[in-house]
């Protein structure tokens, strides 16, 4: 995706175009807590609040199901939620309101920014679950998980900073293990499954922040859910 002065995304001179999505307009009114656009990334590097606190970030956050509720039992940590979509993030905003939670801030922005949106070494847990697995052959040049993002991410993360996957996506899941495994010197694995919840009776009463939306949906067909986490050498 391009903005009107065709700059790519990656560039650092990028800027997002203006959107007419009612929802823009309605985030401009949570200050401190939800930030959209190019304001995502004017606080690069000053996230961290207070001496030793954790910052954790979800990439794809939908409404905050979870990292709301991150937030909301980790008062000593500060938790950052991302999606490009207006709507989602008003609902998250408006759930974090709700809850006087002020150690949530929530991103409307592209997780391709993530460089500009952060310092390096400034994250200390990163977190991607269920992102779209761009199934088709011409779609493969979209998936967000390569040997150059796993790259990015590793500068992103601080010393022995961890990065957790989930997808209900063999295929892709195959993918992401192919562009670890280029990236072997980076990373050492912590955990990995490739049916999460085998073998566990309650699975299907799991809920936030256990679970996602769409891990609960997974859970309830019997869809396999692959997990790995990786953790910065």
């Amino acid at each position: 995706m391009k903005n009107p002065t065709g700059l790519p995304i990656q560039h650092p001179e990028y800027r997002y175009a203006p959107s007419r999505n009612p929802y823009a307009e309605k985030l401009k009114k949570g200050p401190g807590i939800v930030y959209s656009d190019n304001e995502t990334e004017a606080r690069r590097g000053e996230w961290r609040k207070r001496p030793g606190e954790k910052i954790h970030v979800e990439i794809g956050c939908n409404a905050g199901h979870v990292v709301v509720e991150w937030a909301a039992r980790t008062p000593q940590d500060r938790f950052i939620g991302i999606d490009w979509k207006f709507k989602a993030i008003h609902r998250a905003f408006e759930k974090a309101l709700k809850r006087g939670l002020e150690n949530l801030h929530l991103l409307r922005g592209h997780a391709d920014r993530l460089p500009y949106m952060f310092e390096k070494g400034e994250i200390d847990h990163l977190y991607l679950f269920f992102p779209d697995p761009w199934a088709k052959k011409s779609q493969l040049k979209n998936r967000f998980i390569t040997e150059s993002k796993l790259r990015m991410i590793h500068g992103l993360l601080a010393p022995g900073g961890t990065f957790q996957i989930k997808t209900d996506h063999a295929g892709y899941f195959a993918w992401m293990e192919e562009h670890i495994a280029r990236t072997a010197d980076l990373w050492e694995i912590g955990f990995r499954s490739t049916d999460l919840h085998a073998g566990n009776p309650l699975a299907a009463s799991l809920t936030f922040p256990e679970v996602t939306c769409f891990e609960k949906l997974f859970i309830k067909d019997g869809i396999p859910i692959h997990r790995i986490d990786l953790k910065k050498r």
